[in-house]
């Protein structure tokens, strides 16, 4: 989700948790609520998480606190891009680093990396403006021209605590803004997305690249299918969560995309799993996140891995971040290659995308790459 330089081995400490970027999908509109719950909504950035949640909350035990908030916290793999461009073995070994951190921890963080700072802090900027926007605006935005359901927020129709996610954020199909027209009020905002994309576009195709040539695969997939139109860009807001001792930012998952780039603010609450625990991932503000989605995961036949990861939500900051997904075209074919026979069937990054709804939609939650392996796994 973020990125770093070179190799460091993790630093371990205790640490007390906060939170992390994502927001699923609308629970209800407004007309869930009671008026005086509407009119103070109209009002407030946050999204009614305490009415929707009412009923889970009431009845949340008083001692989860410490199995959610206080894990072990490390560094991630620190990797320097800039030794990509320095000499043929300075380039080999940052490789044989990004591919390492790639199979042991599915996470790794990079510096040097070409996207200036300037880009992110007008992206962070702009971002902040539109998720502080009062809820009921936010629900309704058209400025940009968005699919429907762009806007999304909480947990739909969660049956246990463990489904909560204190969350929100614009999940927006990058087709949707580039080379479409705006409203004048959104310029801004608009041509700091469109900078965002085309800088961490270029960050997650190299390293995707890389990852291709360590394995011995072609690259033409990521710098021919992998263009921004078919990618996605989230921009996350965690507010404040006043019940921190039973609340994630966001639920467990893996992400569907071939790689994620996360930009994050400095208020943390990220984990991941390693080696069968949580851990928290402590923020290093000069580097972007990186992460292995499940399509690489299947494309390199299980040898860089797609990681559960959440995010726990803080009691009293609010937190920003914003995810670039590198994604192929629906029509696109994912086939297993690399060492040993092949662990999943072929399938198209649209029949994925399709069997995770419909798991979604029966029973509660995504299942992913399970469902594609092949009898002999």
């Amino acid at each position: 989700m973020e990125s770093q330089i070179l190799v460091q081995e993790p630093l371990t400490s205790l640490l007390k948790a906060t939170c992390s970027a994502t927001a699923l999908v609308p629970l209800c509109n407004s007309d869930c609520f009671p008026k005086q719950a509407d009119m103070r909504m109209s009002e407030s950035a946050d999204p009614p998480f305490e009415i929707a949640y009412k009923h889970l909350l009431e009845k949340a035990p008083k001692n989860v606190q410490k199995s959610l908030s206080t894990v072990e916290e490390c560094e991630l793999p620190l990797i320097d891009m800039q030794q990509l461009g320095v000499g043929e073995a300075e380039r080999q070994e940052c490789k044989r680093l990004i591919a390492r951190a790639s199979q042991e921890w599915g996470f790794f963080q990079v510096i040097n990396h070409g996207a200036s700072r300037d880009v992110l802090e007008n992206m962070r900027s702009e971002q902040v403006k539109l998720m502080r926007k009062p809820f009921q605006e936010k629900k309704a935005y058209k400025d940009l021209k968005l699919s429907d359901g762009t806007y999304r927020w909480g947990t739909p129709l969660p049956t246990s605590l463990k489904q909560l996610s204190w969350s929100e954020a614009f999940h927006v199909r990058l087709s949707d803004i580039l080379d479409s027209h705006c409203s004048h009020n959104t310029i801004r905002l608009r041509s700091s997305m469109e900078e965002f994309v085309f800088a961490i576009c270029e960050v997650a195709r190299e390293l995707a690249e890389v990852l291709a040539e360590e394995m011995g695969r072609e690259t033409d997939l990521f710098r021919e299918a992998c263009l921004p139109e078919s990618c996605y860009l989230r921009l996350n807001r965690y507010p404040p969560c006043p019940n921190y001792s039973h609340m994630m930012g966001l639920m467990p998952h893996t992400d569907t995309s071939f790689l994620t780039v996360l930009h994050q603010d400095n208020v943390g609450g990220l984990q991941l799993v390693k080696d069968g625990k949580w851990i928290a991932v402590r923020p290093n503000p000069d580097a972007l996140i990186i992460n292995i989605g499940d399509l690489f995961q299947a494309w390199s036949n299980n040898l860089y891995k797609s990681v559960e990861h959440r995010v726990v939500a803080n009691p009293v900051k609010e937190r920003f971040s914003t995810a670039y997904f590198l994604c192929p075209p629906t029509e696109t074919v994912i086939e297993s290659g690399g060492v040993g026979g092949a662990a999943y069937r072929t399938f198209s990054f649209g029949e994925y995308k399709k069997q995770i709804e419909l798991d979604v939609k029966n029973v509660g939650q995504k299942i992913g790459l399970p469902r594609f392996l092949l009898p002999t796994h």
